[in-house]
């Protein structure tokens, strides 16, 4: 049984209520120094990894350019010798990986809303706005989700990186929904294991333009850099392996409302992949526009009128289901369609 957004919350392992209201914390923002920087020692599993830098990338949740760029500096090292990032590696092999610190920076906690699920002292989970970056990054440096965090827990869990204190899993800015974050570091650990062993359920909702061939579909297509366009995401040979599962819900006269269940979480997933099975998700920007060229008549007009309606991509995250990193507990929540993309999906219903 999924749970409904909650404005209290009962912590598994003490027992006791916690109120989820915002509260001004103790102090107004946390700074985040550089240190010596980060040892990483590492040992290849029994089935092999085709690629050093995406052993290490998956490993560490570095990106695969950071990666890449400590391999060429020398900071990564296999059996205590140096290698090449494309490297294949064996069972057993020893990847010893130096990580330099960053550089510093300071992030200020910021009273912002924060629609907070479910509280206790070892994690949040945040019901988070369209429009909303998660954690600061060049030309974001307030505003964001982490920003809120800080004025509402001044202490959040560092394991996630000095500029994405508590963050265990990410959305675009412009997708809405359920986020899990790491008020410790074990709990941030536990919780990261477990995405990675892809025990983190995650369902979102999502419209998506024309008709998907069947009622249920599995999409496995690896994602990667677009070769031709480095801000964008793009299903390339060379790519990460991406599993997406796809469900309908409704369809409507010229679209789609799907469940999507993610299997991986690559940038963009979603969107790169229903976009490349030709229904990429409306109103996105990035993969979505064109899709309508070559319509007419009646169908044109809905179509047109949906996409006015429609003020970001029609994407959420609706359930996130996990284990509590400390009691073992089932954690299950469900947050519904927020208003806008509620109003556009009532009115698509009426055909």
């Amino acid at each position: 049984m999924w749970s409904r957004p909650l404005r209290t919350a009962t912590c598994p392992t003490s027992g006791r209520s916690i109120s989820t209201e915002r509260r001004r914390p103790s102090v107004c923002g946390l700074r985040l120094a550089s240190g010596p920087g980060t040892v990483h020692e590492l040992v290849v599993g029994p089935e092999g990894a085709d690629r050093l830098d995406v052993f290490v990338s998956d490993r560490l949740e570095l990106s695969r350019t950071r990666v890449q760029k400590l391999v060429v500096a020398g900071l990564v090292t296999v059996d205590g010798r140096g290698a090449k990032k494309s490297e294949e590696l064996a069972p057993g092999c020893a990847v010893r990986v130096q990580v330099p610190p960053a550089q510093s920076v300071e992030i200020a906690a910021e009273d912002l809303p924060l629609d907070i699920v479910f509280e206790d002292d070892h994690l949040l989970v945040v019901n988070k706005a369209a429009g909303m970056v998660v954690h600061p990054a060049p030309g974001h440096r307030s505003g964001t989700m982490v920003n809120a965090l800080l004025w509402h827990v001044p202490n959040l869990s560092g394991v996630g990186g000095r500029a994405r204190p508590g963050i265990v899993h990410r959305l675009d800015r412009d997708t809405s929904g359920l986020l899990v974050v790491a008020k410790t570091d074990a709990a941030h650990r536990r919780l990261a294991d477990a995405l990675r062993a892809r025990r983190i359920k995650r369902l979102y909702q999502a419209a998506c333009w024309g008709h998907v061939a069947e009622d249920a579909l599995a999409i496995d297509a690896p994602i990667g850099r677009d070769p031709n366009d480095r801000k964008r995401m793009a299903v390339v040979e060379d790519g990460r392996p991406a599993h997406t599962r796809v469900k309908v819900r409704e369809r409507w006269l010229r679209a789609d409302l799907l469940d999507v269940a993610l299997k991986t979480g690559r940038t963009h997933q979603i969107r790169v992949h229903l976009a490349h099975i030709g229904h990429p998700v409306v109103g996105d920007q990035t993969y979505g526009v064109g899709w309508e060229r070559g319509l007419g008549g009646p169908t044109r007009r809905w179509v047109d009128e949906l996409a006015r309606r429609v003020r970001r991509q029609f994407l959420h995250a609706s359930k996130l289901a996990f284990e509590h990193p400390e009691s073992g507990d089932r954690m299950e929540f469900e947050a519904s369609l927020p208003a806008d993309l509620g109003g556009v999906a009532e009115w698509a219903r009426q055909g």
